[in-house]
């Protein structure tokens, strides 16, 4: 599969089979993580692997109860070890960098037939404190990932000349 066909094909998946992730998959979307670029190549960040159902139910409130925490044999949280790095733009760098690192692993994971999806909705607050996680480390994206158990119809998306300027802001 080549990188369109990845992006075109993915879809947010909720509901997964009750199958363990091979290692040698999972270890292949953390090295995409690792490979992403960074800002100033800084690489200030730390995933953190959960496959324990105990502590994944123990997610599912700060997840604002989203039980594909539980569900899914693995959750994966992409957290920024510093955050106070500002990029000339004025963007926060780690913001930037976990949304890469991020995107290329749930890429990565749809290359190995594996479902995602991207948590936004979560505390983390309760996620440093279930998974202790250091104050000073910022919890900035969280994925399910497994093998997927649905297939929802593609989402619609705008058409190109609607998000698209050339040469201007249009």
């Amino acid at each position: 599969m080549d990188v369109f066909e990845a992006v075109k094909n993915r879809k947010s998946i909720r509901r997964y089979k009750d199958r363990e992730v091979e290692k040698e998959k999972l270890d292949k979307i953390l090295e995409v993580a690792r490979l992403a670029p960074s800002a100033a190549n800084r690489q200030q960040w730390k995933f953190l692997v959960v496959k324990s159902k105990e502590t994944r139910e123990k997610l599912v409130e700060a997840a604002h109860g989203q039980q594909m925490v539980a569900q899914a044999p693995v959750l994966v949280v992409a957290c920024s070890t510093e955050s106070e790095y500002v990029m000339p733009c004025g963007q926060p760098a780690y913001t930037v960098n976990l949304s890469i690192a991020v995107s290329f692993m749930i890429l990565e994971a749809q290359e190995l037939e594996l479902g995602t999806c991207w948590l936004g909705a979560f505390s983390e607050d309760a996620f440093k404190e279930i998974l202790e996680i250091p104050e000073d480390v910022r919890v900035v994206a969280a994925f399910t990932l497994g093998y997927a158990d649905e297939d929802p119809d593609p989402r619609p998306r705008k058409l190109m000349d609607e998000v698209t300027s050339y040469e201007k802001y249009e």
